[in-house]
């Protein structure tokens, strides 16, 4: 072969050698980029943005292999009078990549301006310098809109937190402004989501994953050393539940009055006279002028104050958690205070619009000193039960788990879905339905039931066992059952949003306590159980009567859907039931409305379990029905040919219904005189509130329904003689009833 052939042959393989390396280096540096770590630059500002930032930062930082951190510090972390907090990053062993001085001292509207300039003087470098995937930006403040639109105009991906919610101020307009900047979105609450949804942001880039600031709350609740923290902060005579925390900050679109209502407040705490620790206002415009009323008073020295400009956040939540109340202007005081049930006084228009628990007392007109102190009066001292509008300790996990997801590939530019807009379906973090659900609890004469319910009203897991004679025992499996489901509702994808609970008995809906039993449920009187099953779960809790509960079963789940005026009547072992009137539950004074089965129809009736006689309940009852039966039988004259009676089988009240059916007409007669006591007991209900319907509920309805219709209709006046007796549809009135009180009130947010 030719010399120059050959070397033509082994530049072509060498050529196809060099091919295969490139394409094999092309390969790795390809697989190496799709493993490359997430480069997330989270900017904190101030001590209250911090103490929702540091739980991710922390999560953060314990996945080296996914995520490469990086901390700028800027606002008022570096100023002094505020406490120079950026010492408890570095405690907390986080390496400040940056420090921003951007606060223009002056504590005036044009200094919040000029502070936002400054800010965006000096970010460019830092931003190109750390070069970063993703800035995360917490909130609502000034310095924030700085950090988000230098980003922005950087082609920095952009992750809010907290976006969509509603508050006072120009707090609200700064929130906006920075969502629409961002690209991602974690909101705390399913109303935040909706507003995010209904300003056009992408559903697909938004996260329900509570407050990040409640992972560590809910973990550091219950600390041993608590009373050393308050001792610490306060005095060593000061006991648990006998102080008060304030903090109140400027309002800046309303500067002096937010002045006037901060000198009141003082004033109020001062003629309250309990041990206060009262925090420094923010940097925000006014902070000077309401730090000037402070020491004008002598807050400062007064032996009732202590007055600090920071606080350790472990340590706050202690402070707050254990406090006797909490007063002032802060979103403490409506998101974390929340968790633990400490009773907060809000006052003025700086969180107006917030979702807020039971707990928060709103005086949002403070013009006078008596109004406060009022307040204090009514607050101090009181326990609420814990709520979980903001989160419910699981956001971190999320919210690293959707950062991993972010594909870097995907086009910068964000887009916006304009109406029509997507149904607002919570995300969980595999974006996947996460269905809100609610605990129900049926407390029985013979089983204690306990299911997950979720918001269409299906039961998807249900528990039971024999109800325990004792209270104590009653009270431990409540509580073991409940924790079961909460165990497993994780596994079924449901979200649990507080607890419900039917119980026989009269029982104050306002307190949760069960004030009488019925004679089926021993040791079960003047029973508080809205606190026990609230502090073991860190849940709400509704307790209501089981009447009650099956008329608001049927109002959310039943043929009551959409009528304003209905009666529900429970045809079981006793008789009961519940009475919607204008959409609400009637509950009457004494909590004893409804008690449909005492309604009297007869003077010389048969004796009722009450201790009267004539009660519908002694005629028309499943016990009735069986006591009449039993005498029957004794007398020989319930059984009629062709009908089945084991010697051993217990006489209920079913024999009796079919002895009736079979042709037996004394076992007709004892039903028709049932049937007729029941209907007259409606009537009268007809004539006294005049629902436009009636619906049986429980075993006994489908064979009274047609007998209790034709009373009606001969008996009671002409204007109400059309008025529809209907047979429930719910195989489970209490459990569903219990259910919807939690659904109902847990996802309105706002009482």
């Amino acid at each position: 072969m030719p010399l120059n052939i050959w070397k033509a042959q082994e530049q072509y393989f060498l050529r196809m050698q060099r091919n295969k390396e490139k394409k094999s280096m092309e390969k790795m540096g390809e697989s190496n980029q799709c493993k490359r770590k997430l480069r997330v630059c989270v900017a904190t500002c101030n001590r209250a943005d911090y103490s929702k930032l540091a739980p991710i930062m922390s999560g953060i930082k314990s996945h080296p292999e996914d995520f490469e951190l990086e901390v700028v510090v800027l606002g008022s972390h570096l100023i002094d009078d505020y406490g120079n907090t950026f010492r408890m990053i570095e405690q907390d062993d986080f390496d400040i990549g940056s420090k921003l001085h951007t606060i223009v001292r002056g504590e005036d509207e044009a200094a919040m301006v000029e502070s936002v300039g400054l800010a965006l003087v000096k970010l460019p470098d830092v931003i190109q310098r750390l070069k970063p995937d993703i800035l995360v930006v917490h909130g609502d403040r000034f310095d924030a809109l700085a950090l988000a639109t230098a980003a922005a105009l950087m082609n920095i991906r952009i992750l809010h937190l907290e976006g969509g919610e509603v508050s006072g101020t120009i707090d609200d307009s700064i929130r906006h402004a920075i969502s629409k900047l961002a690209h991602y979105h974690a909101c705390c609450t399913r109303m935040a989501e909706q507003h995010l949804i209904a300003m056009c942001e992408d559903h697909s880039r938004i996260l329900l994953a509570g407050c990040p600031s409640y992972d560590k709350l809910l973990l550091s609740h219950h600390r041993e050393d608590y009373m050393d923290i308050i001792k610490s902060w306060l005095d060593d005579k000061v006991q648990e539940g006998d102080y008060i925390v304030a903090l109140q900050h400027p309002v800046t679109t309303n500067i002096q009055h937010s002045i006037k209502i901060y000198g009141l407040m003082l004033d109020a705490l001062i003629s309250f006279n309990k041990k206060t620790l009262i925090l420094f206002p923010n940097i925000d415009a006014g902070s000077k002028e309401m730090v000037r009323v402070m020491r004008r008073k002598g807050i400062e020295q007064h032996p009732n104050f202590r007055a600090v400009k920071h606080i350790p956040f472990e340590q706050f939540i202690q402070l707050v958690s254990h406090a006797g109340c909490m007063i002032g202007n802060s979103s403490c005081g409506v998101r974390e205070a929340g968790a633990f049930g400490t009773p907060v006084i809000n006052l003025g228009t700086r969180q107006t619009g917030r979702e807020t628990g039971e707990n928060v007392l709103h005086v949002r007109d403070a013009d006078t000193h008596n109004k406060i102190y009022h307040a204090l009066e009514l607050q101090f001292g009181k326990r609420y039960p814990c709520s979980k509008i903001y989160g419910d300790g699981n956001a971190v996990p999320r919210i690293l788990k959707f950062l991993r997801s972010i594909d870097l590939d995907e086009p910068l530019q964000k887009t916006f879905c304009f109406p029509p807009v997507k149904d607002p379906i919570s995300q969980d973090i595999d974006h996947i339905l996460e269905t809100q659900s609610a605990l129900a609890v049926d407390l029985g004469g013979t089983n204690l039931r306990v299911a997950i319910v979720c918001m269409r009203g299906t039961i998807v897991k249900k528990y039971s066992q024999p109800n325990p004679k004792t209270f104590e025992a009653r009270m431990e499996l409540i509580l073991k059952m409940c924790n079961d489901a909460m165990r497993d509702a994780v596994g079924l994808n449901c979200r649990i949003l507080g607890v419900g609970v039917s119980t026989g008995g009269r029982v104050n809906p306002q307190d949760g306590v069960v004030l009488h039993s019925t004679k089926l449920i021993q040791e079960w009187s003047s029973v508080d159980l809205r606190t026990p099953i609230s502090d073991a779960l860190h849940l709400p809790v509704w307790v209501d009567n089981d009447g009650n509960c099956a008329a608001l079963a049927e109002r959310k789940f039943g043929h009551g859907k959409g009528v304003e005026n209905f009666v529900t009547v429970i045809t079981g072992t006793g008789i009961g039931g519940g009475i919607i009137h204008h959409n609400e539950l009637v509950h009457g004074s004494t909590f004893c409305a409804a008690e449909l089965g005492h309604i009297m129809v007869s003077l010389e009736g048969p004796e009722c379990m009450c201790g009267s006689r004539g009660c519908i309940e002694a005629y028309a009852s499943g016990m009735a029905l069986q006591r009449e039966a039993k005498k029957l039988h004794d007398e020989d004259l319930l059984k009629v040919e062709g009908m089945d009676m084991k010697l051993s089988e217990p006489i209920t009240a079913a024999h009796l219904i079919s002895a009736a059916k079979m042709g037996n007409s004394k076992a007709d007669a004892v039903l028709t005189k049932a049937a007729t006591a029941l209907g007259v007991g409606i009537i009268n209900i007809l004539h006294i509130v005049n629902p436009s319907q009636v619906i049986l509920s429980g075993v006994l309805a489908s064979y009274y329904q047609a007998p209790v219709q034709h009373v009606i209709s001969q008996r009671a006046l002409f204007s109400v003689q059309n008025i529809k007796v209907v047979t429930s549809d719910l195989e489970e009135p209490a459990l569903l009833g219990a259910a919807s009180m939690v659904l109902d009130y847990a996802t309105r947010r706002i009482y």
